[in-house]
């Protein structure tokens, strides 16, 4: 299974919040790095937070995504 990055942050609670309301949706997300944050959800400096799909899910995470977050699709 191919895994496509659909959103970057520098912010760890940032991708939380992505990748949680991906999870709900039914989308299967993960975040690459979150095992770096070793300075609370600040983050480290330069350490950058993928959210990763499957290619199959990247179209729909995102339009999620990009939906205006008071109107859950």
């Amino acid at each position: 299974m191919e895994l496509v990055t659909v959103f970057r942050t520098f912010r760890d609670a940032e991708a939380q919040v992505v990748r949680s309301r991906l999870d709900a949706a039914g989308i299967p997300a993960t975040i690459r790095n979150e095992k770096s944050n070793l300075a609370g959800s600040a983050g480290i400096a330069g350490i950058e937070f993928l959210v990763d799909v499957p290619e199959v899910n990247a179209a729909d995470a995102r339009s999620l995504i990009d939906a205006p977050k008071d109107n859950p699709q």
